[in-house]
């Protein structure tokens, strides 16, 4: 995740904590909980690996383990299913536009059926422009998710489909 932990000291920590704790805990603090949860296991995403080298990060768990998912309006549940859940890619500058998001992609959703999940859930960006900045793809594109075999189930925002796909 680099120095700064993704984003500005994130550390994949915005989508289970409370906006007031996340900023309070940004940086090491955010670091270091991650690293708690990564040692106590399961684990909470996959490192993607090209040559032996890491080149990227996808966050992917039991939807509960997000709370901060069940408290926005855009990504609320909208059922009772147990769904996993696809919240965040880290992709390192140098390694961008290179399919790395979507080979993590097609690599969470086997883990998440590894782990017994019957759907998983993404919640990705869906530009309104050609052009959009680095930091939105964080969440990834409607589009990778749609080549990854998901589904557009619900839109409460213009620009964030709220995707899933069954596992059977």
């Amino acid at each position: 995740m680099g120095p700064r932990g993704g984003d500005a000291g994130c550390f994949c920590m915005y989508y289970r904590q409370k906006s007031s704790e996340f900023d309070q805990n940004k940086g090491d603090q955010n670091k270091a909980l991650i690293k708690e949860i990564v040692d106590s296991g399961p684990a909470p995403g996959l490192i993607g690996y090209r040559g032996g080298e890491p080149v990227g990060w996808v966050q992917v768990g039991p939807r509960d383990w997000y709370g901060r998912l069940a408290r926005s309006r855009v990504t609320k549940p909208l059922d009772d299913r147990e769904a996993w859940a696809i919240t965040c890619f880290v992709i390192p500058k140098e390694h961008r536009r290179a399919g790395i998001a979507s080979d993590l992609l097609e690599a969470a959703v086997e883990y998440a059926r590894d782990q017994g999940a019957g759907v998983v859930e993404g919640y990705p960006v869906d530009p309104r422009k050609d052009q959009v900045p680095d930091f939105w793809s964080w969440m990834g594109f409607a589009s990778m998710f749609e080549a990854c075999g998901f589904e557009e189930v619900a839109r409460r925002s213009e620009t964030r489909p709220f995707m899933r796909r069954e596992l059977g």
